[in-house]
């Protein structure tokens, strides 16, 4: 990898998503060598990857050079690759550009898709964790309505009309509302030769309310929120399959439809190496203490999505989101300094600061530890919040702009078919069909 030697610890930290790089800031200039190890060059921003997809914001406007992070720390050095393998024993990380030896070692590889196991489903339905795939899931709704004024085949045209969106939590119920404002005010001016009126926007939920890690107060306001909006809700329903053109569920319920994007839960992206019993086979999340030390390990520390640390008053463990992460990242900066001047480490201890969701055009619901609210108030909330967490003035200051003007025009004018995306599994039209 050409990293020079040093009489430093060398610290190599696998991920640059909210867990590495919050602790890549907090180990800026201190007495280490960093080394970040990602298969991306830049940090995405998560939370707002559903607005890149739907047209709303462009994808460099959520994302950050990793570079630039790193830009004028000492002893600090990225590299670009995928890591293979870590190789415990002799304490090193075996990666596609070569391996690498480490003092401590970060994994914050955060999370994937959950499939459950369903390679059909897998295979046919669209996921949305990465910017590309965001980018995809974009050009898909778009193709699928050039598709639709094509055909003359009305149940093809329905289909193509169709979204199902599969899994209750904040991304399944931000994207719906997403949709539904695209029906409303973008999709009938864009394609007056269809009859918008037939798109369906389907949330389909395995449990008996959506977002049902918020309280029963916000749960409620978002379902009332996407039923105004037009978005057909089914809860206490399960999807057991999906062909590319037909969703199968546990009940009577079947619908037809080019689109299905999977939200229906994510698993810890988790590194080959580590022994059998560091790792929570069902959610391959890696198993660490108070101190976010992986079980049977003092030098190597999983923090972010990848971390299961449960405990009796916490028996889950913290929620795979941002806040979680990055506290996680920023406690265990000050640890390792701790560590290498033979202080003690201190515990992590999650301070909860609430959970949001924004359901469409002044529709959002917050729950904060001692208030609950929803509505435009509760809109503005979600809108600061996610510019505060945006890295880099210029990406705050692009995406200010285009809400404001979206706000005021009532437009998205990211709607461009920049890279195609073709499903193999659906029916693609020649042209004596077209």
């Amino acid at each position: 990898m050409n990293i020079p030697q040093s009489s430093k610890k060398r610290v190599v930290i696998i991920g640059g998503g909210f867990a590495g790089i919050s602790l890549a800031k907090k180990l800026k200039n201190k007495n280490f060598q960093v080394v970040l190890l990602d298969k991306h060059n830049y940090h995405n921003f998560q939370p707002l990857l559903y607005q890149v997809a739907t047209g709303g914001l462009e994808a460099g406007s959520i994302a950050y050079p990793i570079r630039k992070v790193i830009q004028g720390c000492k002893d600090f050095y990225f590299r670009l690759t995928s890591v293979k393998e870590i190789d415990t024993v002799n304490q090193k990380v075996l990666s596609e550009i070569g391996d690498l030896h480490y003092d401590y070692l970060v994994i914050a590889t955060g999370s994937k898709t959950n499939y459950f196991g369903n390679k059909e489903i897998e295979r046919n339905s669209m996921s949305m964790k990465t910017i590309p795939q965001s980018l995809n899931i974009r050009s898909l709704i778009f193709e699928n309505f050039e598709q639709a004024v094509l055909t003359k085949d009305e149940g093809e045209r329905n289909a193509l009309m169709n979204f199902v969106l599969v899994g209750g939590g904040p991304t399944g119920v931000e994207l719906a509302g997403a949709l539904a404002e695209m029906k409303k005010a973008i999709f009938q001016k864009d394609y007056p030769d269809l009859d918008i009126q037939k798109m369906q926007i389907h949330l389909i939920q395995s449990g008996d309310r959506i977002l049902n890690t918020m309280t029963e107060k916000s749960s409620a306001a978002s379902e009332k929120f996407l039923t105004g909006l037009g978005v057909k809700v089914w809860k206490n329903v399960r999807v057991t399959n999906y062909d590319g053109r037909t969703i199968s569920t546990n009940t009577d319920l079947s619908i037809d439809s080019a689109t299905v994007i999977w939200t229906a839960g994510v698993q810890g992206a988790c590194v080959h190496g580590l022994p059998s019993e560091a790792v929570v086979e069902r959610v391959e999340r890696v198993r660490v203490n108070e101190f976010n030390q992986v079980k049977g390990f003092e030098n190597i520390f999983a923090i972010g999505d990848i971390a299961s640390m449960k405990s009796e008053a916490n028996p889950q463990g913290h929620p795979m989101m941002a806040q979680p992460a990055i506290q996680q990242g920023n406690l265990l900066g000050e640890n390792l300094v701790k560590l290498i001047n033979n202080q003690p480490m201190k515990a992590f201890e999650y301070n909860d600061k609430g959970s949001m969701a924004t359901i469409g055009r002044n529709l959002a619901v917050v729950d904060l530890p001692k208030y609950h609210f929803n509505g435009v108030f509760a809109w503005f909330v979600w809108m600061f919040v996610h510019l505060f967490f945006l890295i880099g003035f210029k990406n705050k200051a692009v995406v200010f702009l285009n809400w404001v003007y979206n706000y005021v025009r009532f437009d998205r004018e990211g709607r461009l078919i920049i890279r195609p995306y073709k499903k193999k599994s659906f029916t693609t039209f020649t042209s004596d069909e077209i």
